[in-house]
């Protein structure tokens, strides 16, 4: 006779054998809807509070800050404390459904409309609860469940005959208390990350002169000269400054083909900084426009959807052309240091001046090149240049440090969520 298969996480903390026991959600509670019958009117203010779309769809514990206040009557249902919120739809499958425990106290609070209820009627660690209920294996068994073609949508009825396996309370709280402090882990360095980059965009307002001045805020010492007022054409190569991509005529996606050694450089290679491709031309294409090929220490800015992003083409890059999408600088060494060029490019100052909004309108758009080499830009002398280089990409360094250690974590807790779980 066949043995049947035990139902037990592959990672378990020591003293525990026993088999979890598998239940439906609907034996387990009871559902209830979020808010209902109001109008816009009736929000951002009253007595009583609501809790937010984004706060369930991004948090395993709710947010008890990330409410709004609502005019409430009788009629609708009061959230308490441990019960489970479900986001009721999506613009993708793999994002319905999302849940989230709440752990508030405070009376008068409630759910949005776009939002379902879950309320155990037996005892339950909610961090466990919540934890389980974003587990890999929990969210494949849910998204299986959403419906639609543009958004997708979920029923709360389905979602109750989803079994969970539950294990003992004692086994439910260790793993609930191990989670959330690994939750808390990530937090810690989330806002440490952030705070990094507030000092960084600080320090950058204070390390370039405000717009009319010669003297920045903050210098390194031995520096007092005044900067130099300088066209923005000054710092860019005499014969290929700047360069906007091909026309879409040019290059076509028929102009693709499946595979060889000359690649097109895309927007998202400025966004990311990242330099993989996806397309490829053929060697006589790319002959026909070598005037938009990239080379080590150019750079690329985007200049469509997300502008202004620039990057610093780096060495062993395939050869290749960018497309319509990207503007290419090359800038002239003698007059400014390359990584100094691209700090002040990505400087707060110059993104805003970049990115200018239109008259009348909340669309921005990238100022016209022609424009551009017009502009009056202040520039310090090329040993300054270098230390303020040198200094900043040490804290881009370091940020970025910080980056992979927050990236880390979160893939450690995806992987403890797939083999605590089952």
């Amino acid at each position: 006779m066949k043995e049947e298969k035990r139902r037990v996480p592959k990672l378990r903390f020591p003293g525990f054998t026993e088999d979890w026991e598998q239940r439906k959600l609907g034996s387990i509670g009871s559902t209830y809807t979020g808010l209902s019958g109001k109008t816009k009117e009736d929000f951002g203010h009253g007595e009583a509070q609501y809790i937010t779309y984004l706060n369930v769809f991004q948090n395993t514990v709710s947010d008890i800050t990330m409410t709004d206040k609502v005019e409430i009557d009788t009629t609708q249902n009061e959230v308490k404390y441990g019960d489970v919120l479900f986001t009721t739809s999506s613009e993708t499958p793999e994002e319905v459904g999302m849940s989230s425990v709440w752990l508030g106290v405070s009376p008068n609070t409630y759910l949005n409309s776009f939002c379902f209820g879950f309320r155990p009627n037996q005892k339950i660690n909610p961090y466990f609860l919540g934890y389980s209920l974003r587990s890999p294996y929990m969210r494949n068994k849910i998204k299986i469940l959403a419906q639609g073609i543009s958004r997708y949508n979920i029923s709360k009825n389905k979602v109750m005959e989803l079994e969970i396996s539950v294990p003992n309370n004692e086994e439910q709280k260790l793993l609930g208390a191990f989670l959330q402090r690994i939750d808390l882990i990530i937090t810690l360095h989330q806002r440490k990350l952030e705070n990094l980059k507030l000092k960084k965009k600080a320090l950058l307002q204070k390390l370039f002169p405000r717009n009319g001045e010669c003297y920045p805020e903050l210098r390194f010492p031995g520096f007092t000269d005044a900067w130099e007022q300088r066209k923005f054409l000054d710092l860019l190569d005499a014969q290929y400054g700047i360069r906007r991509g091909p026309f879409g005529s040019s290059l076509k996606k028929d102009s693709f083909v499946k595979k060889s050694d000359y690649v097109v450089y895309e927007q998202q290679n400025a966004i990311y900084d990242n330099y993989e491709t996806r397309y490829f031309i053929s060697k006589e294409k790319y002959n026909e426009l070598i005037r938009f090929n990239i080379q080590p220490g150019d750079f690329i800015m985007s200049g469509a959807g997300t502008i202004g992003r620039i990057s610093m083409v780096p060495d062993g890059i395939k050869k290749g052309v960018f497309n319509q999408a990207l503007i290419r600088f090359k800038v002239n060494k003698d007059s400014i240091n390359p990584l100094y060029f691209l700090k002040f490019m990505q400087s707060d100052m110059m993104q805003k001046q970049l990115t200018q909004a239109n008259p009348g309108s909340a669309m921005t758009n990238l100022v016209p090149m022609d424009e551009l080499k017009k502009w009056d830009v202040t520039i310090p002398s090329l040993e300054e240049q270098n230390k303020i280089s040198t200094f900043i990409n040490q804290i881009d360094e370091f940020i970025t440090l910080h980056q992979r250690k927050l990236e880390h974590l979160q893939l450690q807790k995806k992987a403890l969520l797939q083999q605590m779980f089952v």
